[in-house]
């Protein structure tokens, strides 16, 4: 058998998302067979030397950094992870890529709408693969709904309903970090979760066209991390959303960090005229469909919602050596980097790209232009 190509991989950023990225390197040649490709952690960049140096003895890096550009200027890496904060995207995304570097990037895209348009032109320049982590698309039940979605199982979408629900930020005394601060986050609740459930949405029911949105912010201020003090919070807590799709179809999104008394909650409802499909995070085994064509009878017959085991039955060449066993979040992140690593080996541009980026945050900035003017806003195309 021919042998495997082999990537050098380099993660600027090793905060939570950063060992998620690292773990999935890892996982990869346990769950696929073949693989792709061999990948081979090669540099990480972090904040301090102090931390550089934990990640580099616990995943296995072979050089721990602070600056990102020797990430970028190392010969020996071909694949560049983007893990950092949003205000730091943009320069370290367009560096990469006109390096000529494969770049696969944490949602969001960037900050601003006007930075994710330059990664996307520069995207659209470079010889490089880019793709995007919107893992929330790689559940089986997920990859399942979007076949049963292209199949017409729905029939004509009527409308949809998608909430991300978290209670992170319930604790008045939780420090204020970056992704508090408008100027480096780009928003808050609609712009960390919202935008996997915007994603979502136009992944499964297709473009919006414009949206109605509502921000509140419930904490305006929390102990600054390093000095105590009060510091404001300039984004919102929770972000409800009215959307209009290009199709017709209409809907809505919530995504909130106060959601007091949940954990994951990633959960959504498509109605149409054929059918329903339902999914929830927090009970990602099974994908819960309506086939409003099967007759009723009495006392029902067949007909009602039903659950399809999806569990971790991955298409191939995923082969852990059972596909009965329950999924689990981190899998979600294993497999979108097999997607991506998989267009690296082939050259191919898959999706996500940035491209999805891209459109993603075209949702979130109508979101905000909406909640700002009060009114109804049209999703830039």
């Amino acid at each position: 058998m021919e042998d495997l190509q082999e990537f050098g991989v380099g993660i600027v950023g090793y905060g939570f998302i950063g060992k998620v990225h690292a773990y999935s390197h890892s996982a990869l040649p346990y769950f696929y067979d073949p693989a792709p490709a061999k990948t081979k952690l090669i540099g990480v960049c972090t904040s301090s030397e102090a931390s550089g140096q934990r990640a580099k003895a616990a995943a296995g890096f072979e050089f721990a950094t602070t600056q990102w550009r020797d990430i970028v200027d190392d010969k020996r890496i071909q694949i560049v992870h983007c893990c950092t904060p949003n205000d730091l995207h943009e320069e370290l995304l367009i560096a990469a890529l006109q390096a000529g570097k494969h770049v696969y990037c944490d949602k969001p895209l960037t900050r601003t709408l006007a930075e994710a348009e330059r990664v996307a032109t520069a995207a659209s320049a470079a010889s490089g693969i880019h793709g995007m982590t919107f893992n929330c698309r790689c559940a089986p039940a997920t990859l399942r709904a979007k076949e049963l979605v292209e199949e017409g199982f729905l029939g004509e979408i009527y409308q949809f309903r998608g909430e991300y629900l978290h209670a992170g930020y319930i604790d008045p005394k939780r420090p204020r970090t970056w992704r508090l601060d408008f100027s480096r986050s780009g928003g808050g609740a609609i712009m960390d979760l919202g935008v996997h459930m915007l994603d979502t949405v136009r992944w499964l029911c297709g473009d919006v066209d414009s949206v109605r949105t509502a921000l509140k912010t419930v904490t305006h201020e929390r102990p600054h991390p390093n000095t105590g003090l009060p510091a404001p919070v300039d984004v919102d807590d929770i972000a409800l959303v009215q959307l209009r799709l290009k199709s017709g179809a209409i809907g809505t999104v919530e995504a909130t960090r106060m959601a007091t008394g949940v954990q994951d909650e990633f959960r959504w409802e498509i109605h149409g005229s054929k059918g329903m499909l339902a999914f929830n995070l927090m009970d990602p085994n099974w994908l819960t469909v309506y086939d409003a064509r099967i007759p009723e009878g009495p006392l029902g017959g067949s007909r009602g919602p039903q659950k399809i085991e999806c569990v971790t039955r991955y298409p191939g060449p995923y082969k852990f050596g059972a596909v009965k066993n329950p999924i689990g979040w981190p899998q979600l992140h294993v497999h979108c980097l097999h997607e991506f690593i998989h267009n690296v080996a082939t050259n191919t541009l898959g999706a996500p790209n940035f491209q999805d980026g891209l459109a993603a945050q075209r949702l979130v900035d109508a979101c905000l232009r909406s909640a700002t003017a009060d009114t109804w806003a049209q999703v830039a195309c």
